[in-house]
């Protein structure tokens, strides 16, 4: 399997003899291959009468018997210093990340953005603007303020505006913004009749402020031309799909969202991935956490012939960093 991932040629029976080691026969080595191609873990390409690793073969190897090279102290040090630098800031945090994924691997680096952990309402204001125009000020977490200009059917007094972010404040504060939302629809649908015109108009101005849905974090990729002219990933229209599907992101997050409550590195070989311009690549991805928060996922895009043993302790020790980076960042 090493031979192979380093030079990407069918491996034959004498070329196994000479160089595993052990002390077997060509001949041997070949009823033994004809047995793995039996059971699906080999291939044999027309072209050759050596044997070729199927994506069961490279499944079997990467669970029972790859060996792990972790990467050298020096590029962690380096590593390390670089998000020290952009530690303040989710997107370059993203971006850095992902460049040097790509440098240290020399295939494609994918983040996603850092997701905010326990996005929370602590208090709500209106204020009044001209025109039916109404200025909510949200104060998110500990100290974030978000604000956004409301178009209402009619105009709301000081008092009024008071009066119903009291209420909402008081009614919603400490959750999500999202449950806050459901929360609304929920309370208006159940209990309309029951409330007084203030009330209902509170509830009504506070779903103008709230998300139908929880906002997707988009991903960083970076090194995508590395993948250009790897032979393993097939002919210029496979390659077109795939880029296209970088560009248009949703599967790659609908992928990556998949590793988000994974326990450490998580691979996906070939049509393992569920999704057909994937047939040809791997992907090395686990989740990056701050204490017992999952903000995201990072991982690296290559062909299935990559070598997983530098990759997979490359994407592991990235995420632990990108972590901590976070963490102190806060």
């Amino acid at each position: 399997m090493g031979k192979y991932i380093r030079e990407g040629q069918p491996v034959g029976s004498r070329t196994l003899a000479r160089e595993s080691g052990l002390d077997l026969s060509p001949a041997t080595i070949r009823n033994i291959m004809a047995d793995l191609e039996d059971l699906g873990f080999v291939s044999s390409p027309h072209t050759s009468a050596g044997r070729v690793p199927t994506i069961k073969g490279y499944r079997l190897f990467v669970d029972t018997l790859i060996k792990l090279s972790p990467p050298r102290d020096d590029a962690l040090i380096r590593f390390r210093e670089d998000l020290q630098e952009v530690s303040g800031d989710p997107q370059a945090l993203a971006t850095s990340v992902s460049t040097l994924l790509s440098m240290l691997t020399q295939l494609a680096g994918i983040v996603t953005v850092p997701r905010r952990a326990h996005t929370s309402l602590r208090q709500i204001e209106f204020l009044p603007l001209s025109n039916r125009r109404v200025l909510a000020i949200l104060v998110v977490n500990e100290r974030d303020v978000q604000n956004k200009i409301l178009n209402v059917r009619r105009e709301f007094s000081e008092d009024e505006l008071k009066q119903a972010g009291n209420y909402l404040t008081e009614q919603f504060g400490g959750r999500s913004l999202h449950q806050v939302r459901l929360d609304l629809v929920e309370q208006l649908e159940k209990t309309r009749e029951s409330m007084n015109d203030l009330m209902v108009a509170a509830i009504e101005l506070a779903q103008k402020v709230f998300p139908d849905e929880e906002p997707q974090a988009g991903y960083v990729l970076s090194g995508e031309s590395n993948l250009i002219g790897i032979e393993d990933l097939g002919d210029m229209d496979k390659l077109k799909a795939l880029f296209n599907a970088f560009s248009r992101q949703r599967d790659m997050l609908h992928l990556l969202d998949q590793s988000l409550n994974a326990d450490g590195v998580q691979i996906y070989i070939g049509q393992e991935s569920g999704y057909q311009m994937l047939d040809s690549c791997s992907i090395v991805a686990s989740p990056y956490t701050t204490e017992d928060d999952t903000m995201g996922v990072l991982g690296v895009i290559g062909p299935t012939r990559m070598a997983y043993e530098r990759v997979i302790p490359i994407v592991d020790i990235t995420a632990k960093l990108l972590g901590r980076a976070l963490k102190s960042s806060n």
